[in-house]
This record gives C-alpha cells, sequence and structure tokens, in this order.
C-alpha cells in the first residue's frame, strides 16, 4: 500500500517534534548531571585545598611552638652540670636563675626549687628571679614563704613525681611572675641519684597569642589553643581563656555528639578533623596535639566561606545552562523545519562509501606498512600484507622488537566489515599494549581473552597467533588461539608448526593456553596466514588449500618475494572470481648465523621465597645440558640465588604480588643470566664492595650478597628500562 505523501510528511513532523522534545530532555538530564558532578568534584578539591591550608597553618604554629618550648628545655638542660656542682654551695643557686633570665629573652622567671629537707637548715628554699619588662632588669627573691607553699605546686609535684621534665598546666603565678604563664620543671638529682631540686623556666603566654591566632586563610577562619585539661589558653572569647574548658561551651553547638567526640580526640592528644554547628553555622574543624606540652591546637573554618564562591559559581552555571537548553531547543525546532524540505537524501551511499574508505585508511595506518622494516638489522628479514575483501575487515598482523626480542602476531575475527574491523583495531591494541609489558605469549594470549570476553557482546571471536623470538638465539615461543598453523620451512623441508588445540580468544572467560618453544637456525623461515589464502576460491567455488600454498613457498626466497610468489599463485588460481575473504600474510625468515650453539631457557618466579627451589631446579637443568662441572653448577646457582632472594624480598611492598622473571642463554663458551622484575628501582651493582676483612661485628649489615655475585660471576650489570629493573650476569665456561 502507498502511503501518501501529506500523511508521510505529517509523521515525519510528528516524528521530528517528538524527537526533539526527548533530545531536549535528554540534554537537560545530562547538562544537570554533569552540573551536579562537577559541583561535587569541585566541593571535594575546595574542601581538600581547605584541610591543606588549615593543617599548613597548624603545622606552622606548632613548628614556631615547639621552636620556644625547645629553646626552654635546652636551656635547662645546659645548666643541669652547674646546677649539679651549686648543691654544695645553695647560695649559689640564686646565681643560676638569674643567668638563666637575664640570658634567655624568652624565658621571664627560674627557681632553683630544693626538695624539702635536702639541707638540714634550710627546710624551704627556692630563689627566684624574673624579668622586669619596663625596667629591662633582673629582680629576686625567694618563693619559699608562707603565701606561696611552693612544694604544693603543680610544677614542682609533678617532676618529682614523673623524675623527667614536665610542662605545667597554665596558670597566674601571684606568688612569682605574677601573669600568665605555664612553666618548663625538670628535676636534678645530686651524685647519689636522688633528686634534689626542680629547675624551672617560666613562660609568658603572651606570644602564644600572635603564634597561634594569627588565622588568615579565610576571612572568619579562627583558631583555638587547649591546655591538657581542656582549658582555653588561645580563644577569640577573652573571657574564656584560663576561665573556661571544652566542655563549657557545649551549650552554644547544635550538635553535641559530634562535638564529644572532637573534644575526646583533642584531650586524647590525636590530630584530625571534623566538622561542628556553632552558633547555628557550621564549620570545619582541623585539629593536632602539640608534642611534650599536653597542649592541642585546633583551626576553624566556616563552610560558607569554603564553599561560597562555588555556590555562586554554580547559580550562574545553571543559568547558562538553562539559557543553553532554550538555544538548543530553537535550534532543533529550526533544524527539523529545514529537514522536511530535504528528506530525499540523494547523497547517503557517496558518503557511506567515503566514510568506510576513510576507516579503511585509518585501519591500515595502524598496522606496519614499510618494508622492510628493520633495515639496521641484519638477523632478521620481514615482510607482511593484508587485503580485505571488504573496504574494512577483521584481518590483522603487528610486530615490533623489544629488548633483542621480535613479538609479533596474527590474527582473524570472525565476520567481516565495520564490526570486524571494530574488534581488531581492540585485539591490535591489547597486544601492543599488553606485549610491551609482558613476554610470555601464554600470558599476553590469556590477557586479551578476558578483556575481549568481557565485552564480547556481538560473541564474536578471534583466531590469534602470538609469537615472541629471541633474534640473539632464535630460540621462538609461542601459543596460537584457533589460528592456522604457521608453515616452518627449514633446511629439512617445509611443514607445519606444531600447535596447541588451543580455544580461539573472546569465546569464554577464564580459558588457559598452553604455550610452545621451538629453535630457528640461520636461514629458516615462518610463513603465517589467515584462512583467506587457503579458503580463497576460484569460479568453480574449488579452494585454493594448504598443498597449492606450501607448494608456492621456497626457503631460497627473500620474506618479500616469498609474499610475491605467493600472491602470484593465489591470483592465477582464483582468476576473475570475486574476493570472498580477508586475506593475509606474514613472512619471517631468521638470519642470525651466531646462534648455532645457543639456546634459551625461561624461568617466572613469583615474589614468594617458598618458590626458590625452583631456581636450584632451573639451574640443575641448565648445568646437564651444558655439562657443567658440579663445583661450578653450585657456584652459579648461589649467585643466582642471592639475586633472586634479593628481588623477592625487596622488589615489591610486602603483601603485594610480584613477578620475577629469570631467563638463561646457553652458549658453547658461556652462560648469561638475564632477572627482570616491575618492582621498585634499586640497582645492587651500586652498593659499594663489602669490607669483608673486618669481623661480624664491625662490619655493616648487607652488601655480602652482590660482594658473592661479582665474585662468581665474570660481569655483572644493572639497568632501568621501561619501569623495569634489568639485572644481567654473565659467566665464562
Amino acid at each position: 500500500m502507498k502511503i501518501p505523501l501529506s500523511e508521510k510528511s505529517f509523521r515525519f513532523r510528528r516524528s521530528s517534534v517528538r524527537t526533539g522534545l526527548l533530545l531536549v530532555i535528554v540534554a537537560a538530564l545530562i547538562l544537570e548531571a554533569s552540573s551536579l558532578f562537577q559541583n561535587y568534584f569541585s566541593q571535594q578539591g575546595i574542601k581538600a585545598e581547605a584541610t591543606l591550608r588549615a593543617q599548613s597553618q597548624m603545622e606552622a604554629t606548632r613548628l614556631k611552638i615547639l621552636d620556644i618550648i625547645d629553646q626552654t628545655e635546652s636551656t635547662l638542660r645546659n645548666q643541669v652540670w652547674i646546677t649539679q656542682w651549686a648543691l654544695a654551695y645553695p647560695d649559689s643557686l640564686q646565681a643560676i636563675t638569674r643567668r638563666i633570665v637575664s640570658d634567655n629573652p624568652i624565658i621571664i622567671g627560674s627557681t632553683a626549687a630544693v626538695v624539702p629537707g635536702y639541707y638540714k637548715d634550710r627546710p624551704l628554699f627556692s630563689p627566684y628571679s624574673w624579668q622586669v619588662t619596663d625596667e629591662a632588669s633582673v629582680q629576686q627573691k625567694s618563693l619559699a614563704t608562707e603565701a606561696y607553699d611552693y612544694p604544693s605546686q603543680e610544677w614542682f609535684t609533678k617532676p618529682l613525681e614523673l623524675g623527667h621534665g614536665y610542662w605545667s598546666e597554665p596558670y597566674v603565678d601571684t606568688g612569682g611572675g605574677e601573669m600568665l604563664m605555664t612553666t618548663y620543671s625538670l628535676p636534678i638529682r645530686d651524685e647519689s641519684g636522688q633528686i634534689a631540686v626542680v629547675l624551672t623556666a617560666d613562660i609568658s603566654l603572651d606570644w602564644l597569642t600572635d603564634a597561634v591566632g594569627n588565622v588568615d586563610i579565610y576571612p572568619s577562619a579562627f583558631s583555638v589553643l587547649l591546655s591538657r585539661t581542656g582549658r582555653f589558653m588561645i580563644c577569640p572569647v577573652d573571657a574564656y581563656v584560663m576561665e573556661k574548658s571544652i566542655d563549657d561551651v557545649e551549650e552554644l553547638l547544635k550538635d553535641a555528639d559530634a562535638a564529644r567526640v572532637i573534644s575526646h580526640e583533642l584531650l586524647a592528644g590525636n590530630a584530625g578533623n571534623g566538622k561542628i554547628k556553632l552558633y547555628g553555622r557550621e564549620f570545619f574543624v582541623y585539629f593536632a596535639p602539640i608534642e611534650r606540652t599536653g597542649w592541642a591546637m585546633s583551626v576553624l573554618i566556616p563552610s560558607f566561606e569554603v564553599f561560597g564562591q562555588i555556590r555562586k559559581t554554580s547559580l550562574w552555571v545553571s543559568l547558562f545552562q538553562l539559557f543553553g537548553l532554550l538555544m538548543l531547543a530553537l535550534i532543533i525546532r529550526g533544524s527539523y523545519k529545514s529537514q522536511e524540505k530535504y528528506q530525499a537524501l540523494s547523497d547517503t551511499k557517496d558518503r557511506m562509501e567515503n566514510e568506510l574508505q576513510i576507516a579503511r585508511g585509518i585501519q591500515m595506518s595502524m598496522l606496519p606498512k614499510t618494508f622492510p622494516p628493520f633495515p639496521e638489522r641484519g638477523d632478521v628479514d620481514l615482510c607482511a600484507d593484508i587485503v580485505p575483501a571488504k573496504e574494512v575487515g577483521g584481518d590483522l598482523y603487528d610486530f615490533f622488537i623489544r629488548e633483542g626480542k621480535l613479538y609479533f602476531c596474527i590474527a582473524d575475527v570472525s565476520g567481516k566489515g565495520v564490526p570486524a574491523a571494530l574488534v581488531m583495531a581492540t585485539t591490535r591494541s591489547l597486544f601492543r599494549t599488553l606485549s610491551a609489558h609482558e613476554k610470555s605469549p601464554q600470558r599476553i594470549v590469556t590477557a586479551i581473552n578476558e578483556s575481549m570476553s568481557d565485552m564480547n557482546e556481538s560473541n564474536m571471536f578471534v583466531t590469534l597467533f602470538c609469537a615472541v623470538m629471541n633474534l640473539a638465539t632464535g630460540h621462538l615461543r609461542y601459543c596460537n588461539a584457533g589460528h592456522n598453523a604457521p608453515v616452518l620451512i627449514a633446511a629439512g623441508g617445509k611443514d607445519f608448526l606444531p600447535t596447541a588445540s588451543n580455544i580461539a580468544i573472546g569465546v569464554l572467560p577464564g580459558m588457559s593456553f598452553q604455550e610452545q618453544e621451538t629453535d630457528l637456525h640461520c636461514g629458516d623461515t615462518l610463513f603465517l596466514y589467515t584462512d583467506g589464502l587457503t579458503e580463497a576460491e576460484n569460479e568453480s567455488h574449488a579452494l585454493f588449500g594448504e598443498a597449492r600454498m606450501i607448494a608456492a613457498l621456497d626457503g631460497e626466497r627473500n620474506a618479500q618475494a616469498q609474499l610475491e610468489a605467493v600472491k602470484r599463485a593465489v591470483h592465477a588460481f582464483v582468476g576473475e572470481a570475486n574476493q570472498s575473504d580477508d586475506l593475509t600474510m606474514l613472512c619471517i625468515r631468521y638470519l642470525n648465523p651466531e646462534n648455532s650453539n645457543t639456546m634459551e631457557r625461561h624461568l617466572i618466579l613469583h615474589n614468594d621465597i617458598k618458590q626458590i627451589p625452583q631456581l636450584a631446579e632451573f639451574v640443575e637443568t641448565i648445568a646437564d645440558e651444558m655439562r657443567m662441572d658440579p663445583g661450578l653448577a653450585m657456584s652459579l646457582n648461589l649467585a643466582l640465588e642471592e639475586a633472586v632472594t634479593n628481588v623477592i624480598m625487596y622488589a615489591y611492598p610486602e603483601g603485594s604480588d610480584g613477578l620475577v622473571d629469570i631467563e638463561a642463554i646457553l652458549r658453547e663458551a658461556s652462560v648469561d643470566f638475564i632477572i627482570t622484575d616491575s618492582g621498585k628501582a634499586f640497582d645492587p651493582t651500586a652498593a659499594p664492595e663489602a669490607d669483608i676483612s673486618l669481623g661480624v661485628e664491625d662490619r655493616p649489615i648487607g652488601g655480602l650478597g652482590i660482594y658473592l655475585v661479582r665474585n662468581i660471576m665474570d660481569s655483572v650489570s644493572y639497568e632501568r628500562a621501561d619501569g623495569k629493573n634489568i639485572l644481567s650476569m654473565t659467566k665464562k665456561i
């Protein structure tokens, strides 16, 4: 049934209105969500900045206070010896206190309070010296009076009880300095070990007001200093100073429970932060103890000052978003009105074809296409080619050289077109990312399978052949995941490389893949391909097949000539038939003549000391293969065990799982061990030589392990590359 044009136009307009309305709603939701997220993370960042500024303020203040504390304590400690000497001459104690006050401007008073009964002729004796600020002089008197019972004062009793220095609770010394002060008291013992006198230093708290009270991080922020009993020493309300404690102001707080928690933490000498409501306003509270004094300092910042600016900004952002939504609605309305005039899009096909051509160019740009790829190297000849059946396809190859090893792969994605191309790009990216840090083809394939299985909603799979070739030795380690077995062209002929029957990638997570290995010799060629080669059809639907492919291969050709010969054979067989599948080939010819008597062995351990016995078995196997003297094998095992144990014990954080990669290269007259780990950077060769001439008691800890390794091995070297520690050791046989 043919729909009239007017009805089609009506349906189009109605659909356009619905779509436009939906777009506006979705845009509004997205903008609101983004605004909420932005506001949340902005608040978190601003709060973190406020925390950092408050902590910096408290740390600077703490250092100022501790500087005064340290000066005071140091002054009294320096007087210990002269005070002990003066015990035999009691009248000289007055001179000591006078010198303490006159030589130290921060100390306003000092007394040498003798323990009652220490002198038979002087039951109470406490000469006191203090500064007279207005007169810039030092005056003296005795505190041993009936009006001032110094033996009962806290500054006297506490150091006797504790046996060490003590900072007193702040007090008004009505019998001494006549001002608000705190006293540091230091008990001093005579030659018999008996405490004979308490030497003190009085510190005025006036300087604390400047040190603690100046908070300039926010306009309304202020600080508080509490004594060990919770009494206010510094406070914006002068009437509270030494008259009220933190418990006395709970009635001012809306959230008394939160205040009690913070009060408990403060008096317990802990550092932290929290929130309280004071006079109906929310404050962020940051607090920290001041060591040795029992004091606690706190900085309070109004939350409205912390978040005030961002709230204003959020309001403006919301207004701009609303304006933007209105503009979007107008744009959509105008756009849909214009689309009514251009429903017939005659260029759709051309545009799609153009996009596919661009996609093909992007896809091809992901693969190496410059050949020969390594003209500076004489140990490998390599060439590859890919011909998609459509504009874009699902085949891929890739290769690169890292640490003297050739990493390469070839893969075939199920399906054709754009979906296969997207899976191909993902697979190639995973191979590059994983092989940049991993040496084992099995672990590379396993990791790719886990990633592909997790996001495989389209149920597409990938056949993959992944390998690592040591260009120094020709040793090849490979893992085949359901791909066609490569052809190995060697001196003995042409045959398929033995491959395990592993499942393809992306089918199921948690699958295990078997790794295999073999050795290539100089002149050997490895030919890899996808099934688009063997399944190429001619006009009669006959397949090109494996037999024709092997017949086209010749071990005397270089890599590029090898591919050209196979392509000529395929084209001659297919004729004018359309290509039905992607066709990809990768040819690698190994050309290193120095590996005739070279072998490679490999061992991977976890950073678990219980795996060390595997190392001994590894060295024993190498010793048997090289027919090594048992004594030499034992020495090699000892050196290797020292180096590997050092990595297991110290390379990785405690409790974390890490790997130790041990690679052995066996040559006719030497053996190389390469130990690789991803732990923290550490160069054992930089350690100084251990002095074994020293006795056990005089010799510093450490250094013997690397000393042992250096003496056993002929050469030891270290490098840090790609975030890994690489320790190389060589022993001549």
